[in-house]
């Protein structure tokens, strides 16, 4: 029996979609150039250290709402200060009344950190490393290192008598907005880099990190930690000491993403878990082609992520303390920033409309 035109029409369009598919995917132009990598085994989330929970449901909503990504922010003198997605840099009230825009980088502020001298410096992903003073100046301090240029400026810490500034740029060769992009190439273009105020110079501590993320210093400021975010781990740089000048990991084959990082300045190192990891990711780690692929179909779809609240808390050498997980419908997700200010965690977000805290007892506590 011979099949009607319209079914063989049909027969043909499907041929032609799933052909022009297939071509999209194997053949659109792209600069990515995936590495062969091998990840370990993704640590569980079922059961031990990193056991799903939802400690993060309770977090509360402070500060300013339906503001666009409150990425990195900073307690001082009971209010924050946060940078948002069109580049102004604003101080809010923990009750969310009052909003003053301190300066507009004209980039993207992803870092933030307090100079002792009252200046905020600021990472700015397209801009460079910033000065921002009292009187609302912005004074651009560095934009390259090595005679090469920052990429995309992430995060940033500044030490205790204010002579250096810690900072990263996660890629060299991704700008920002590129991040799926980097992390997919897996290229180790990252830098960690160290900014002088007395001399002006900048100095590359660390470089061929897998997008460079959170940095904070360590105790005594004997060290400085950087988020690996396309390697799962935390890498330490040593500035005193015997080992001053060299580099170990200080903790490896993290369960997530992770973004930025802060130190309490006693005991505790906090790091915001962009998402858990991906099997897709981690599957195709060691076959560059697929990745190609992967590109090109984020380029029409939606980034594989999940959406689930995470973060975590380490001690001093590296042990996790906290496991914060929030995996509900409407979380606060991603988690990209968190700071220990008194008795309160303070959560800022990429993505999100708002920012927001969880109780640092309930944080704390044992499951």
């Amino acid at each position: 029996m011979s099949r009607s035109p319209r079914r063989v029409k049909f027969h043909h369009i499907v041929l032609l979609l799933v052909i022009a598919i297939a071509a999209f995917l194997l053949l659109m132009p792209t600069k990515v150039q995936p590495v062969d990598w091998a990840p370990s085994a993704a640590p569980s989330l079922s059961a031990g250290v990193y056991a799903e929970n939802q400690k993060l449901k309770s977090a509360e909503k402070v500060g300013a709402v339906d503001i666009a990504g409150p990425e990195a922010l900073l307690l001082v003198d009971g209010f924050l200060i946060t940078g948002l997605h069109d580049g102004r840099v604003i101080r809010t009230s923990l009750d969310g009344k009052t909003l003053n825009v301190l300066a507009n980088t004209g980039g993207r502020p992803l870092g933030l950190a307090r100079h002792p001298d009252g200046r905020l410096i600021i990472a700015d992903g397209i801009k460079g490393l910033l000065a921002l003073d009292a009187q609302g100046r912005l004074t651009s301090l560095t934009t390259e290192a090595n005679g090469l240029p920052f990429g995309f400026t992430d995060d940033v810490t500044v030490d205790a008598i204010g002579r250096y500034a810690y900072f990263s740029d996660a890629s060299s060769r991704w700008g920002y907005g590129k991040d799926g992009e980097a992390i997919l190439e897996h290229g180790g273009d990252g830098r960690l880099l160290r900014y002088d105020f007395q001399s002006g110079k900048t100095e590359q501590l660390l470089d061929r990190l897998e997008f460079a993320n959170g940095v904070a210093l360590g105790p005594n400021e004997a060290f400085v930690l950087v988020n690996e975010t396309g390697a799962y781990r935390i890498s330490r740089y040593w500035i005193t000491g015997a080992k001053a000048g060299t580099h170990d990991v200080f903790i490896d084959n993290l369960p997530g993403l992770p973004d930025n990082l802060s130190f309490n300045g006693r005991d505790r190192f906090w790091v915001a878990l962009y998402a858990p990891r991906s099997a897709l990711l981690d599957g195709t780690a060691g076959h560059p082609y697929l990745r190609k692929m992967m590109v090109r179909a984020m380029m029409v779809l939606p980034k594989p992520i999940e959406k689930r609240a995470f973060a975590l808390g380490l001690d001093t050498e590296g042990k996790v303390i906290a496991n914060l997980q929030d995996n509900s419908k409407g979380n606060y997700s991603p988690i990209t920033t968190v700071r220990e200010y008194g008795d309160w965690l303070y959560l800022g977000s990429l993505k999100a409309s708002n920012m927001a805290r969880l109780p640092l007892s309930q944080a704390m506590r044992k499951p």
